[in-house]
């Protein structure tokens, strides 16, 4: 039987429970027979919160811009079902028995629990009670033990994959190991998360395919571990391969959770050398990996789905592969005049220089593969990324175009990436 844990917290009861009880919760704190309240209090309260929600939402949108795309409705309308809870609950604090003002105060910490409940819905991030509980477990190991140095490697002949000399051992673990890992080089990066899966831990050790992955922004690496179920949905997929799986290295592009180098070389910062050298050298000379450009895939949600098509085309010998969930049509700040003038200090140039859909009109890449993935409900990126698609299929690409019904979310990111797998395993040599 499902466990109570493994309730949904995206869709069906849940959510839909949270916003039912949040709608009584604020009905019940906004009625109260006293006919001042009806028609000073609260239409004050009600204009005061709309108009602080809407302030922050210009600020945030216009001033801070600290993402590019605006502040997605469903967290306004959410934001100020909270205020206006809260205000009203300490309104009441002014008058009536013990019982009912302490009873007001649960109603609003009740709204915020719904808020967050549809917040979380509303990005994916937390699919499952359980997903929320692994925040408070520390399953890490160290990479020195996880790690340690291969005694002997499976050789692979010309022709093979490595499911074809590969026979699974006796002992097998049944789950891969997760580590955090520094990564030095030419950008200020946050440890790296590193899984490796239960045929890593063998002897002698197969050479591995590499699966360099980002995060969104705002983000971190733990995000694809968390909303992107990295552990469960890898550790599923050895079990049906004896322990087999590719190593997957989740990079840190941005620096911070707010900010956004555009995985370029520029006034931002040296973030494109060090995921197209820094990182790749460190996991050649760290771990044991197959070597081959074929089986290295470079790929990232949203803005890391950017990243991983700049990477693409920017570094082809090094990535063979990519799997962009639903990228941006190019790196941005917003506009493209404001990009242009923080990077490059407004030389176009430089930008078209480096800028994906730039490149792959003028240049062709027949010996690189990749997987377009796009939400059908999507609409802010759709589009773009059905334009991206377009672009590589020019640019003589290998290249699959994959549309989820999903909109911009990490249900869309799991589908999407875990999806792309059997197509990856084959292309990387793993199986055949």
């Amino acid at each position: 039987m499902l466990s109570p844990l493994d309730l949904s917290l995206t869709n069906g009861p849940i959510p839909q429970a949270a916003t039912v009880a949040a709608v009584l919760a604020i009905a019940y704190l906004a009625v109260r027979k006293d006919r001042t309240w009806r028609v000073r209090v609260l239409p004050i309260v009600v204009l005061a919160c709309a108009l602080a929600v809407t302030g922050l939402a210009l600020v945030v949108d216009h001033v801070w811009k600290p993402w590019p795309e605006p502040l997605p409705t469903v967290l306004i309308v959410w934001l100020g079902a909270v205020l206006v809870a809260l205000t009203l609950a300490v309104v009441r604090l002014r008058s009536g028995r013990w019982y009912g003002r302490a009873f007001g105060v649960l109603l609003a910490l009740g709204v915020v629990m719904s808020a967050v409940v549809a917040t979380n819905a509303h990005f994916g991030q937390y699919p499952t009670t359980r997903a929320v509980l692994d925040l408070f477990r520390n399953d890490r190991v160290d990479l020195n033990e996880a790690a340690p140095p291969a005694s002997g490697v499976v050789e692979v002949p010309v022709g093979k994959t490595l499911a074809d000399v590969w026979t699974r051992p006796e002992g097998l673990p049944d789950k891969g190991t997760v580590s955090e890992a520094e990564i030095p080089g030419a950008f200020q990066a946050r440890p790296a998360w590193v899984y490796l899966p239960p045929a890593y831990n063998t002897t002698p050790r197969p050479r591995l395919p590499v699966v360099v992955l980002m995060a969104g922004q705002p983000g971190s690496p733990r995000d694809w571990f968390d909303g992107g179920r990295i552990l469960d949905n890898l550790d599923a997929y050895a079990r049906q391969h004896d322990g087999l799986a590719p190593i997957v290295v989740v990079a840190d592009q941005l620096g911070t959770s707010t900010a956004n180098p555009l995985c370029l070389d520029s006034k931002l910062g040296r973030s494109e050398t060090y995921l197209a050298r820094d990182v790749p050298a460190w996991i050649r000379q760290r771990l044991t990996v197959d070597e081959r450009r074929e089986a290295w895939t470079v790929a990232g949600f949203s803005q890391g789905a950017t990243c991983s098509l700049q990477l693409a085309v920017r570094a082809p010998d090094v990535y063979g592969n990519f799997i962009a969930l639903a990228p941006q049509r190019e790196p941005s700040l917003g506009t493209r005049e404001e990009t242009v003038k923080a990077a490059f200090g407004g030389d176009e140039a430089a930008f078209a220089k480096v800028n994906p859909m730039d490149v792959l009109a003028g240049q062709r890449f027949p010996r690189t593969a990749g997987v377009v993935v796009a939400g059908r409900d999507d609409v802010t990126y759709r589009q773009a990324d059905a334009e991206v698609f377009e672009a590589c299929r020019k640019a003589g690409m290998d290249v699959q175009w994959r549309e989820l019904p999903n909109n911009h979310d990490w249900n869309m990111a799991r589908d999407g990436l875990f999806g792309s797998l059997p197509w990856l395993a084959r292309r990387t040599g793993l199986v055949r």
